[in-house]
């Protein structure tokens, strides 16, 4: 580590810490709180999953550390700093440099295999894949098995000692060891089959995946039991882009966060098959934690009646592609709305009258089912390399916000 890189990154954390460490930070994270304790009020607004290699304005995002390590730290507080700057939006960031503690997994027995993957550009991490189907043969469920965790305290040691020397006394380093599960098991089992399998064998072959999704149930509660024996859970402000403070968490364990959940494959199958492949298996897990998220890009407006079976449900996601008047009538006050607004908005150009309709559609039918809210833009796969797109669409969704609420 040269003393060059050390100051780089020394000034961009003096002026990330100068913008977390305000009053107006301090608002902005009560009113957080209180949107998942249920009050209503003004919402959050946020944006997450940004294409950052679209996004730099006059070299705002460009790296100049030569080590590898700086680079990594430069970059978390250059983008950071861009989108405090540039997006009239709210944020998840905090006055304390995260490191997670190093855990290892034998895995569960088996990784995906892509039979053809398609891309947009070479440097775009999203792309289209078709999954081998590898869980075909029913012989191949012995291979799956739980897994095998192990800390690395060495690795932990190893890599405080390089952040609290390149960081010095500008913020805080604090090693944490869990956050929030994420329990996703049909993404994961959808990597191994594809999706049609799945959908085809809910009619041919259920008993087989009543047997597949068991193997993942157990495998979590492996991961859990590993966790309460040896991390400790400190959660963050952040639950996958969207606000996870909240009051009534437990001091410790795993009640002191969340689980968030999601079957994305599942978008298309009916109420009660979803009940039975996914919430029935989910109930197990879920009541480990003080409260559950459950939802992602699948509409839900047709399922939150099944939801509700959760008893420590709390915040329902509200995807582009459901109706957001049928999920605002059937949360009402008992749970946090969380819209996902339509990212194809912003993907070539942004016209602020389109998503001035997109939010206003939200707030009315909000207000008028008593619900609290939040708005998140995510899954922005390109903004055609124009920044100005998340900055239009920011400053937009304020304007309109500022005339049901006051403002910020």
């Amino acid at each position: 580590m040269n003393s060059k890189d050390r100051e780089i990154v020394r000034e961009l954390a003096r002026r990330y810490m100068s913008l977390v460490c305000t009053e107006k930070q301090e608002r902005m994270f009560r009113r957080f709180r209180d949107t998942n304790d249920l009050k209503q009020g003004r919402p959050p607004v946020l944006l997450g999953e940004i294409p950052w290699y679209q996004m730099d304005i006059d070299g705002e995002l460009t790296c100049i550390c030569e080590d590898k390590g700086a680079r990594y730290v430069e970059l978390h507080f250059r983008k950071a700093i861009f989108y405090m700057k540039h997006f009239k939006a709210d944020n998840l960031y905090e006055p304390v440099f995260r490191v997670k503690r190093a855990v290892e997994s034998s895995g569960i027995g088996l990784e995906p295999v892509t039979a053809d993957l398609k891309r947009t550009d070479e440097i775009n991490n999203i792309v289209s894949r078709e999954f081998e189907d590898i869980l075909e043969d029913e012989s191949a469920l012995d291979l799956l098995h739980d897994p095998v965790l192990a800390l690395r305290p060495d690795k932990d040691e190893a890599r405080m000692e390089f952040y609290t020397d390149l960081l010095g006394d500008t913020i805080p380093v604090k090693l944490y060891g869990y956050d929030y599960f994420y329990f996703a098991p049909w993404d994961k089992i959808t990597r191994l089959r594809g999706v049609e399998p799945i959908l085809m064998d809910m009619y041919d072959r259920p008993e087989y995946l009543h047997k597949i999704i068991g193997k993942y149930i157990s495998a979590a509660h492996a991961e859990l039991d590993f966790v309460e024996k040896n991390l400790d859970v400190c959660p963050t402000p952040a639950l996958h882009q969207t606000p996870g403070t909240v009051s009534g968490l437990a001091d410790e364990g795993l009640g002191a966060t969340w689980c968030r959940s999601m079957a994305q494959t599942f978008g298309v199958i009916s109420p009660a098959m979803f009940e039975e492949f996914e919430v029935n298996y989910l109930l197990s897990v879920a009541k480990r934690f003080g409260y559950t998220y459950y939802g992602c890009c699948e509409p839900l407006d047709d399922k939150i009646s099944v939801l509700k079976k959760i008893p420590n449900l709390r915040k329902i996601g509200c995807s582009p592609w459901a109706n957001v008047e049928r999920c605002a009538e059937q949360i009402g006050g008992d749970y946090v709305l969380s819209r996902k607004p339509n990212p194809a908005y912003v993907a070539i150009l942004t016209d602020p009258d389109v998503i001035r309709r997109e939010i206003e559609e939200t707030v009315r039918a909000c207000i008028k089912y008593g619900c609290a809210y939040d708005y998140v833009l995510k899954d922005i796969s390109t903004v055609s390399g124009r920044p100005e797109n998340l900055i239009v669409w920011a400053q937009t969704v304020s304007d309109v916000l500022d005339k049901y609420y006051d403002q910020r």
